[in-house]
């Protein structure tokens, strides 16, 4: 049918995503820490441009659909960890992969933000900022001053989706389709390990779902083959909640 490239496939979400599209047909490049075809390390230059040439020689130089769900939480340290893997480990794998887009067939690409990319006044702060300017070593200098992995977590997730709605012209002028999906807890070793940590247990307990009940990665699996399939041909530089409810109910009057 096609082929595919799915960062952060070893687990959690991202090995749903990778099981969806290998059942619709698609041959599946992964790129992950282990338990992938690519094993590499998203969280400096060097590991990214590695992934990026090597998924290039594997498909040929085309490719059909990419999905970068690759992160981390908000209990790992250092804080300019995840903003390098969450960030800058999607931007950049998206940007040296979209060549290869432009000569696939119906080509389509998903980000995966967060629904808490919103949960915080971040938009005009310097971490942000230095995201968006492509300058890793201010953004990490920053956010380690601050010493906070939450801030690291919140304000990536934040520029990954304002990086995707950024790129609607020059995507779409390729006639290549970009999209963000931005879940809400889902239950995966990512979560549990936010769950495990003293420093967020009780943010997490305290998370009610108005649909009463967590995310599952394959939900979120789901509305990404329906965003890079055949049924979802105008939908370009959208960023989408799927999150049962749970942003709606923290904002009920922005959308």
């Amino acid at each position: 049918m096609g082929n595919a490239v799915v960062t952060g496939s070893g687990s959690g979400i991202g090995a749903a995503i990778r099981e969806r599209l290998e059942s619709e047909g698609f041959e599946v490049i992964g790129i992950d820490l282990k338990g992938a075809e690519l094993i590499a390390d998203l969280s400096g230059p060097e590991g990214r441009a590695d992934a990026v040439r090597e998924a290039l020689e594997r498909c040929g130089g085309r490719l059909d659909r990419l999905v970068t769900c690759a992160g981390l939480g908000s209990n790992v340290r250092p804080a300019s960890l995840v903003a390098s893997v969450n960030y800058f480990g999607s931007v950049e794998v998206l940007d040296g992969l979209f060549p290869a887009l432009q000569k696939g067939q119906d080509p389509a690409a998903v980000a995966i933000v967060s629904n808490s990319a919103q949960m915080a006044p971040l938009d005009d702060t310097p971490f942000v900022a230095a995201m968006l300017d492509g300058n890793e070593p201010e953004a990490r200098r920053i956010i380690d001053e601050m010493d906070s992995p939450i801030v690291a977590y919140l304000g990536s997730k934040h520029a990954l989706g304002r990086a995707v709605r950024r790129r609607v012209r020059s995507w779409g002028d390729a006639r290549v389709r970009l999209n963000g999906v931005a879940p809400g807890p889902v239950w995966t070793p990512l979560l549990e390990a936010t769950r495990d940590d003293p420093a967020t247990r009780k943010e997490i307990e305290n998370i009610d779902i108005p649909i009463g009940r967590f995310g599952q990665p394959e939900d979120i699996a789901a509305f990404v083959s329906f965003l890079l399939g055949p049924e979802a041909t105008w939908m370009h530089g959208s960023v989408l909640f799927l999150d049962g409810g749970n942003d709606a109910e923290i904002r009920p009057d922005r959308y």
